[in-house]
C-alpha cells in the first residue's frame, strides 16, 4: 500500500495514541463446562455461573474473550494458513474475485469506515452461499436477489477450508446465543429461530505493516450491526475496544487460541439496551503485517429487529422503533462502493427520543397510582 495518502488519514482526534493502555479488564471466560460430560445441561442451575459471567461481561463491557470453546485448533489453523497464502498473491491474481456492487462479495482494499479509507484488504464470504438478501436499499422495492461467494482459485482448498471452520464458529454462535439469552431471563433457544435463514458472513483481514500508523488505522471507529461477531486474531494484536465507563480506548492482549466476542447493534436492539454494542477499531504498526478473521452472525433478511416484548414493561417501554434487517443491511454494503457524505445508516437512527419515552413513563405511572 505505500505511503499513507491522505485518504487513510484520520481526523486528529480519532488517532491512535502514542501510549497503549491494555485492557486488563475483559473478562476472560472459560466455556469447558458447556462440553463436560459431568454437567447435566438439563439441570437449569447447572450453568449459572457461567450465564452470570456472560451477562456481566455483555453488560459492562460488550466484549469477552472464550477459551475451551470447542473449535477444533486444527481447523482454526488450516484458515488462517489459507488466508495468509491468498494474500500474499500479487494484486493482479486477488482481483480476479474482486468485489463490486453487482458482486458484493470478494476480495475489496478500498473499504471506507466512517469515511475514512481502511488500511487494509479484506476478502468476504456468506456462511450460506448463495445468500438472499433484498435487491435494493430502498423500503418500497420488494425484490429480492442472491449473492454468490466469489472463490479464488488459490490457494485451491479454501472453499473446504473456509465451509469446515465455519461448521464450528456457527456451533460457538449458537452456544454463546443461548447462554445470553438464559443471561437475559429468556428460554435459551429463544434467539435461534432468527437464524434459520441467516446472512452471516466471514471475512478475512489483512493488514500490511503501515509506514505512518500515528495516522492511520487498519479499521476506523465502528461499531458492528450484526448480533455477535467471534474474532480470531492472530499474535500481532491491534483491536483496540473503548471502555464504557470513561471513553479510554484499550489494547486487546492476544490469548492464544481464545476467540474475542462482542455483542453487536441487534443484541443491543433485542435487549432494549440492557446490553450495549460498543465503539472498537484496529490499530496498525510499521513492522508486521497482521491477520485476523472475524465471524459475523446475522439474521434472514425478512428479520424486523425490535427489542423482545418479553423484555418490556410500563417502567421499560421499547427504545427502538423496528427495522428491517436486510434493508438495513445492504444499504450498509451500499457505503462500500460510494463515498457517503453522511454518517452511515445506524441503530440510533431507529432510537425512540428520550422525551417520548418519558411521556410513556409518565402515563404508567399515573395510571398505576
Amino acid at each position: 500500500m505505500g505511503e499513507v495518502d491522505p485518504a487513510f488519514i484520520q481526523a486528529q482526534e480519532h488517532r491512535p495514541k502514542p501510549e497503549i493502555l491494555k485492557a486488563e479488564g475483559i473478562p476472560l471466560i472459560d466455556l469447558s463446562i458447556t462440553s463436560s460430560p459431568d454437567t447435566n445441561l438439563n439441570d437449569p442451575r447447572a450453568l449459572d455461573g457461567l450465564v452470570e459471567e456472560i451477562g456481566d461481561a455483555c453488560k459492562n463491557w460488550g466484549f469477552f474473550q472464550v477459551i475451551n470453546h470447542g473449535v477444533p485448533l486444527v481447523k482454526r489453523q488450516n484458515i488462517e494458513k489459507a488466508s495468509r497464502e491468498f494474500f500474499s498473491q500479487p494484486l493482479e491474481e486477488k482481483s480476479k474475485v474482486r468485489r463490486s456492487e453487482e458482486k458484493v462479495l470478494g476480495y475489496y482494499d478500498t473499504e471506507h469506515t466512517k469515511n475514512v479509507r481502511d488500511w487494509k484488504e479484506v476478502l468476504d464470504l456468506t456462511v450460506q452461499d448463495p445468500t438472499i438478501v433484498p435487491a435494493s436499499y430502498k423500503p418500497d422495492d420488494k425484490e429480492l436477489t442472491k449473492w454468490f461467494n466469489q472463490w479464488p482459485e488459490y490457494p485451491p482448498k479454501l472453499r473446504e477450508i473456509c465451509e469446515e471452520y465455519v461448521k464450528e464458529l456457527e456451533k460457538l454462535a449458537y452456544k454463546l446465543m443461548e447462554l445470553i439469552a438464559l443471561s437475559l431471563g429468556l428460554p435459551k433457544d429463544r434467539f435461534l429461530e432468527f437464524f434459520e435463514e441467516q446472512t452471516s458472513f466471514i471475512r478475512l483481514n489483512h493488514y500490511p505493516p503501515c509506514p505512518n500508523p500515528d495516522l492511520a488505522l487498519g479499521v476506523g471507529r465502528h461499531k458492528d450491526a450484526i448480533a455477535l461477531t467471534i474474532l480470531a486474531q492472530d499474535d500481532v494484536g491491534g483491536l483496540e475496544v473503548k471502555r464504557k465507563t470513561d471513553g479510554e480506548w484499550l489494547w486487546v492482549k492476544p490469548t492464544p487460541n481464545a476467540y474475542i466476542i462482542n455483542v453487536g447493534d441487534i443484541i443491543q436492539v433485542w435487549s432494549n439496551d440492557t446490553y450495549e454494542s460498543v465503539e472498537h477499531r484496529a490499530m496498525v504498526n510499521s513492522e508486521r503485517e497482521r491477520f485476523s478473521i472475524p465471524y459475523f452472525l446475522s439474521p434472514a433478511h425478512y428479520t424486523d429487529v425490535q427489542p423482545l416484548e418479553e423484555l418490556l414493561n410500563e417502567q421499560n417501554p421499547a427504545k427502538y422503533k423496528p427495522y428491517n434487517w436486510g434493508k438495513f443491511f445492504v444499504t450498509r454494503k451500499r457505503s462500500n462502493f460510494k463515498k457517503l457524505h453522511v454518517e452511515n445508516i445506524q441503530i440510533q437512527h431507529f432510537k425512540i427520543p428520550e422525551s417520548e419515552l418519558a411521556e410513556k413513563l409518565d402515563a404508567a405511572l399515573s395510571i398505576s397510582k
